[in-house]
């Protein structure tokens, strides 16, 4: 369908065009602006100039704002380009400050200190659009620099700082500054406590919820939406869903955002039913609210739950989205259903939908969880760029549960290879493959070039990996040595890898001193019980294993539930290997201490 407006239709007329004509054409240029043909418009600007038709300010800066809104860098370049030729290579205030925004929506801050640095005069709203620019790509230090150096501030700067210093996840600052912004006379207003609120969430902090809560009730802004799902969010994230709720019944008006946010808390906290009554009385749904509940069933193993609703879905022609179809691959994983996972991947097929890396890493592990390594393997190698280091931790975590640790080592080498910086996960899932494979020296050797080759840390689970390729081949005395030079003081991974392995080998010397340091830390952990049950009954020591299944039993201590599942003609059927589920809180006095010091000459 052609253009209602184009350039050359906009100058159409041959003759010499009077004052008249000039508006309508200009006019006609407007249309194609708010129409949304800006590609059309700003190719016009040569045509005009042309024509001696020479824009005004306002009529530049209304192009400008829309190429900024459009975020197209490209057109907006184009149109500061026609400034410079047409005689405006210094344009005033207003047009560098339309500038500076646009360049700072488009993410070229260069370009946009530029425009502020080659400013003759500048204003309040100058500085405050490149701070705001330096903001949005949390470019925190450059952005700090400019504030420090600003003539005067207002509550739109601190607010800036506030917001950037919370989103770059640097709290202290974030709240040093709204600090500071509330004792001094320059006011605040409801934005004000959008930084503050942002840092709640990221710490979970009920304690500093509960009193930015009470200063936006104070302040009166608590009827802005935005402000109480963002305070409903920080509830819900410090498990306090009570207050949550409290609080989202007690909005005036509630959007889609606002219902959303409740659902995801409920879902994040495993309250599935909860969720599910409030997702069915929404008087509006969306995409994301559909993706909320469909990730909250997968994430809770509930993933026929969670299939059910995507079909749903997709019968009522809502858009899902790459949140969606990755939840929808995980839902099919957790209950290793090959067939929904199957149809999953030939709609993306059919649809030409456009994968990013976490749908196409769901897709992987996918078919791995669904025994088809191959297709695993075959999606993997059909990724054009494969510069995310998520596609190779999947695939080496795909190789590594089916026991093939050697090809693990050789896709490790060849993502190094391909110039992909492994990460914490990367090592951990290749440690796990060479314990599982018993691939000692391999381990050891990958262990050591952690620090050596790629400047990363070991932290606590990967010595709980060293630990257990060391402590499963049996040189205990290597598994002492990396226990006494250990950087940090090991945790409850470490101690329960370290049981582990001494319950294969029957070491109840070792383990004892290992359940001992793991009562400390964890006094709930069935992995004390169990293994040193295990051990007692190989050694004979009936007494001892009757005596930790009472205390089991008294302090309501269990294993984890254990989940199969088999598909016979086509239908899915689970089975559970389990005691009772969970454990309960221990008091300070366990009867465990007394076992063990017990047995310490054994």
């Amino acid at each position: 369908m052609p253009f209602l407006f184009s350039p050359t239709r906009i100058l159409k007329p041959s003759f010499k065009p009077s004052n008249k004509n000039n508006t309508c054409i200009v006019q006609n240029f407007l249309n194609l602006c708010s129409q949304g043909h800006l590609q059309e418009a700003v190719k016009s600007l040569d045509l005009l100039a042309q024509k001696g038709i020479r824009l005004d300010c306002k009529k530049l800066a209304f192009l400008i704002q829309k190429c900024a809104e459009s975020k197209n860098l490209k057109l907006g370049r184009w149109v500061h380009l026609h400034l410079k030729v047409t005689g405006l290579k210094h344009p005033n205030t207003f047009l560098a400050n339309h500038l500076i925004n646009m360049y700072g929506k488009c993410g070229d801050h260069i370009e946009a200190r530029r425009v502020f640095d080659k400013m003759s005069l500048r204003n309040l709203y100058s500085w405050n659009n490149m701070l705001s620019g330096y903001a949005k790509q949390l470019m925190v230090k450059p952005a700090r620099r400019l504030f420090d150096k600003m003539p005067e501030r207002d509550v739109v700067s601190w607010n800036t700082m506030v917001i950037a210093y919370a989103q770059s996840g640097i709290c202290d600052e974030a709240l040093r500054f709204y600090k500071e912004l509330r004792r001094s006379v320059i006011g605040f207003n409801e934005y004000s406590f959008a930084g503050v609120v942002t840092v709640c969430v990221k710490l979970k902090e009920l304690r500093l919820t509960k009193q930015v809560h009470s200063q936006v009730l104070v302040a009166g802004f608590s009827l802005n939406v935005v402000l109480s799902s963002s305070i409903v969010d920080a509830y819900a994230k410090c498990g306090e869903l009570g207050d949550a709720r409290k609080l989202f019944d007690q909005m005036g008006r509630r959007d889609v955002l606002a219902w959303t946010t409740l659902i995801s808390g409920y879902a994040k906290w495993g309250d599935m039913e909860s969720a599910r009554v409030l997702f069915d009385v929404m008087p509006e749904r969306n995409p994301v609210s559909w993706t909320a509940m469909i990730s909250g069933y997968a994430r809770n193993n509930k993933g026929h739950e969670a299939l059910d609703l995507f079909m749903k879905m997709m019968m009522l022609c809502i858009r899902p989205d790459q949140f969606t179809f990755s939840s929808c691959l995980c839902a099919s994983a957790s209950i290793a259903s090959l067939k929904h996972g199957k149809q999953i991947h030939a709609h993306l097929i059919r649809i030409k939908f456009r994968p990013n890396s976490i749908v196409l890493s769901s897709l992987i592990d996918m078919y791995s969880k669904c025994g088809c390594l191959e297709l695993a393997k075959q999606v993997f190698d059909v990724v054009g760029d494969k510069q995310d280091v998520v596609l190779w931790n999947t695939m080496l975590s795909a190789l590594a549960q089916h026991g093939s640790g050697e090809k693990a080592i050789n896709l490790f080498a060849e993502m190094v290879t391909a110039g992909v910086r492994p990460d914490k996960i990367t090592f951990l899932v290749l440690l796990s493959a060479c314990s599982h494979s018993g691939l000692v020296h391999e381990g050891l050797r990958l262990f050591e070039s952690m620090n050596r080759d790629h400047n990363i840390v070991p932290d606590q689970e990967h010595y709980s990996c060293l630990i257990d390729i060391l402590g499963r081949a049996g040189r205990f005395h290597e598994v002492m040595d990396h226990l006494r030079k250990m950087p940090c003081k090991p945790d409850e991974h470490v101690w329960n890898a370290l049981i582990g392995v001494c319950t294969m080998h029957g070491n109840i010397e070792l383990a004892r001193i290992a359940a001992k340091h793991l009562l400390q830390l964890n006094p709930q952990s069935p992995a004390i019980y169990i293994s040193l049950s295990s051990i007692y009954a190989a050694l004979g020591k009936w007494d001892s294993v009757m005596r930790l299944r009472q205390l089991m039993n008294e302090w309501n201590v269990s294993k984890e539930q254990a989940l199969s599942w088999l598909e016979i003609d086509h239908n899915l059927h689970q089975t559970t290997v389990s005691d009772k589920v969970n454990s309960s809180s221990l008091g300070e006095a366990n009867p465990l201490v007394e076992l063990l010091a017990d047995h310490s000459g054994i």
